[in-house]
């Protein structure tokens, strides 16, 4: 048994060698950063401007970050040249969204009378619409961006709220990506130079710092920035706010632009509208002349070449037998609508897909779809509306607290706790006739009452007032009278709370409910209970 016991370690023992795995070697993969953030903004900005010459030249004198093959980088052989057409769908999708997001936006609601006062003196100092609009349009495309708050009394009374867009910012955080100091960049031209001016806003300090050609030089070298000075003031309070509607998977810390991961799709569907477009031209009529009937030069006697533009003839063989007819051939080509058009509407659902439905942009692609389906695809805009709506009530409280504790850190005051709210309508509501005929089917079945009913089908357009009107016009032409609930008389009987009991009060005459007449007692909550005390 002994020698059975050797030969199974020893076939153990030669088992955990042939099972033995050795780990992978660890693989570095590097990839070298084409374009970093302010690079990438400027990029974005120039797809959002929707000028196709622009597109044309960041490609072609930029070879190192795009590759040959695409079509804005593509160059046309000679004598095949093709126009290339920009859609301007890009533009088209920050406009749309940033109006269908400040166009519900309602008017602030402070808690404070003072601070609401205050911030209407300031937000119609500042025309806070216009650049909220501004503002909104630059973080969705380049990303990110800060608002930022000065004082200047020789200009207003008021802070002034200043917007900068995110290729003009720089963000400083800490290890925990707390918000530690923003920077902002602004260009000034003198004498040919270019300076840049960094304002550096921390908490409790502004200072002021002029560059030229990344060197620092005195801040008074330029009259625009001779006067300014650095500033310091309650460290609790940083004058700058930044926004961002989504996380940057590139940049650490920085905001992601709705057009991250969707460049090469708007390049696709540039060439595909630009190829169908290509071929309409191509595929005009052509019309076949023989030689000796091509219209020549009076002067030289040349045959005139047809343009390129409109071909409108080309020569065909001729020869001098008999009988020959020269006749001239009209030819019309077949141009492949339906391959077009599939192409096309694949290329601009790979542009909109989780950002935009089609139906918001008033883009009919799919003629048979129904009214259900229409409101189905309006999901992902309400999606993308969402992020924007939600961003917008975390950032723009924190703009209202830093614009009034401005005010007061101006006037020497201490610096307050806003409370404010930011509502927003919502998008997509259904028409007054479908909630009429809604509403008043729950109506019928006795699910909701009057009071609800006009809650629900008029919403923010009336105020309570009217609404208390409406509700008080329906009850009485519907036969609802409101009756004041009968009080109890309790006249001269003492409740006495903690007790299930009650005193009997004197001349008080036998049968009054309370008393020792073997009326109704009442319990320690004031309800009448029957029995004797």
């Amino acid at each position: 048994m002994r020698w059975v016991q050797k030969l199974n370690e020893s076939i153990k023992r030669g088992l955990r060698s042939w099972l033995n795995v050795v780990p992978a070697n660890p693989y570095s993969i590097q990839i070298n950063e084409v374009l970093d953030f302010e690079a990438h903004a400027i990029c974005n900005r120039i797809w959002y401007r929707g000028d196709s010459n622009e597109l044309e030249q960041m490609y072609q004198q930029n070879p190192e970050y795009a590759d040959k093959f695409k079509f804005w980088a593509c160059k046309c052989s000679p004598g095949m040249e093709m126009r290339k057409i920009h859609t301007g769908l890009p533009g088209l999708i920050v406009r749309i969204l940033s109006s269908i997001v400040l166009d519900d936006m309602n008017d602030f609601e402070f808690k404070d009378a003072k601070q609401e006062t205050l911030w209407k003196e300031i937000e119609k100092n500042n025309k806070i619409k216009k650049k909220m609009e501004k503002a909104l349009k630059d973080a969705l495309y380049i990303g990110d961006g800060a608002f930022k708050v000065t004082i200047n009394t020789k200009k207003s009374q008021y802070p002034i709220l200043k917007w900068y867009p995110g290729d003009r910012v720089e963000l400083v955080r800490d290890g925990g990506d707390e918000l530690q100091e923003v920077m902002f960049k602004t260009p000034y031209s003198d004498h040919g130079r270019t300076y840049v001016l960094n304002e550096r806003y921390g908490n409790g300090y502004i200072i002021n710092e002029l560059y030229l050609h990344d060197k620092l030089v005195d801040i008074k070298s330029i009259p625009a920035t001779a006067n300014l000075a650095d500033w310091k003031f309650d460290e609790s309070v940083i004058l700058a706010v930044p926004l961002q509607i989504y996380e940057s998977t590139k940049y650490e810390g920085r905001g992601g632009s709705i057009f991250d991961g969707k460049l090469d799709s708007f390049d696709a569907f540039d060439e595909a509208w630009s190829q169908w477009m290509d071929a309409l031209r191509a595929g005009r009529a052509k019309t076949y002349i023989p030689e000796c009937l091509v219209p020549h030069d009076p002067e030289t006697g040349r045959p005139i070449k047809p343009n390129m533009f409109d071909n409108r003839y080309f020569a065909a063989d001729g020869d001098m037998r008999d009988k020959q007819q020269n006749v001239i051939n009209t030819d019309q080509p077949i141009i492949p609508h339906e391959s077009y058009l599939a192409s096309y509407v694949t290329a601009l659902d790979l542009c909109l897909q989780g950002i935009i439905s089609p139906c918001t942009l008033g883009i009919d692609v799919k003629k048979l779809d129904n009214a259900e389906a229409q409101r189905e695809k309006e999901k992902a805009t309400l999606y993308t509306r969402n992020a924007i709506v939600e961003a917008l009530q975390e950032v723009l409280p924190e703009v209202v607290s830093v614009c009034i504790n401005a005010f007061n850190i101006l006037h020497n005051k201490g610096t307050e706790e806003v409370d404010v709210n930011i509502p927003f309508g919502e998008y997509a509501n259904p028409s007054f006739e479908s909630q009429v005929e809604t509403i008043g089917k729950a109506k019928t079945q006795g699910i909701m009452s009057i009071e609800r009913c006009v809650e629900e089908l008029y919403g923010d357009t009336l105020d309570e007032h009217c609404k208390q009107e409406e509700i008080a016009r329906l009850k009485k032409e519907q036969g609802i009278a409101e009756v004041e609930e009968p009080g109890l008389n309790l006249e001269g009987v003492n409740v006495i709370e903690g007790e299930n009991r009650t005193q009997n009060i004197p001349n008080v005459p036998e049968g009054v409910p309370g008393t020792a007449g073997g009326g109704k007692g009442t319990g320690a909550n004031g309800d009448i209970r029957p029995g004797k005390i």
